[in-house]
């Protein structure tokens, strides 16, 4: 069995490039680590239900479309998964957002709040010390294709399936450390896992081999014949996968909300709010919370109004 991130995950991440097809995006984008000349600020949601809605709507839409600026994506998804993280903590307030969306994206946003919805009943308590995490990039999103599709077309096991996973483990392979269990790389193995005849070959930490041998592993577990069964076997909770298989139907009704999902970051949902975790996050060994946020203010979340 794997034990992962993932419920780390399930307080912290719920973490592409605009083209026409998800396999050219990134081609022409910088790299990720390129330096900015702004120090990138943690995205604000606004308080009027009618706002809010308008702009989630343009979000989605900017973030599916091929002629949005490649350099722009990482701020626009980063709203993106804010908004969505804000809204699933209050029913509510994201009812009348809900109410206000065009019928084009209700359901888009009803499917995300669910999924992030089941992550937060996973969880039982909020940590008061940040993870001795490293936070890099992830591969570029067309090499991350290439393996998920080469995966299903070795096992049978979908590609949107795959990169659900990588997303709600690792962001996709942002996240570079080992779980409390010992649950290691992109796609959190146990070494004891990997080992298992048929399962892990190659490096535990590289994404092309990880992903493989996730694809292997659900396959073992049931995959092929019940989804929702070797995703059981890969986090044994019935919300694990309901929400992997939420993100995985989003990117199946549409490829291009893979570009979203790709360039959403870190969070971590510690007692004093949810933290954001830039890459270049770097802890070698867990710190409180309040001693990080004095060192890096920017990872907290803007105070609400009034």
């Amino acid at each position: 069995m794997i034990r992962s991130v993932g419920l780390v995950l399930a307080a912290t991440l719920a973490g592409l490039v605009a083209c026409a097809s998800p396999n050219e995006a990134q081609s022409n984008a910088a790299p990720a680590a390129a330096p900015r000349r702004q120090p990138r600020s943690y995205p604000t949601v606004p308080r009027a239900a009618s706002e809010t809605a308008r702009r989630l709507a343009a979000l989605e839409s900017q973030l599916r479309d091929p002629q949005t600026p490649a350099d722009q994506l990482s701020d626009l998804a980063h709203q993106q998964q804010v908004i969505y993280r804000v809204l699933s903590l209050d029913r509510q307030r994201s009812q009348a957002v809900l109410d206000q969306l065009p019928t084009r994206w209700r359901s888009v946003a009803e499917r995300h709040l669910a999924a992030r919805r089941a992550f937060l009943a996973m969880s039982k308590r909020r940590p008061a010390q940040v993870p001795a995490w490293r936070i890099i990039p992830p591969e570029p999103l067309p090499q991350l294709l290439a393996h998920y599709r080469k995966a299903e077309a070795a096992t049978g096991i979908e590609w949107e399936v795959l990169a659900a996973v990588n997303l709600v483990e690792t962001g996709m392979g942002r996240i570079d450390g080992v779980s409390i269990a010992n649950a290691q790389g992109p796609m959190q193995f146990l070494p004891t896992t990997w080992a298992e005849p048929g399962i892990g070959r190659g490096d535990i930490r590289n994404p092309h081999d990880a992903i493989q041998a996730a694809a292997r592993y659900l396959v073992r577990r049931g995959g092929l014949k019940n989804i929702r069964r070797g995703l059981w076997g890969y986090n044994n909770s019935d919300l694990y996968g309901e929400a992997v298989l939420l993100y995985a139907s989003l990117i199946k009704e549409d490829p291009q909300a893979l570009v979203g999902l790709y360039h959403w970051e870190i969070h971590y949902n510690a007692q004093q709010g949810d933290l954001w975790l830039p890459v270049g996050y770097e802890q070698l060994q867990p710190l409180p919370v309040d001693r990080y946020l004095q060192l890096h203010p920017r990872s907290a979340p803007p105070r609400k109004p009034g």
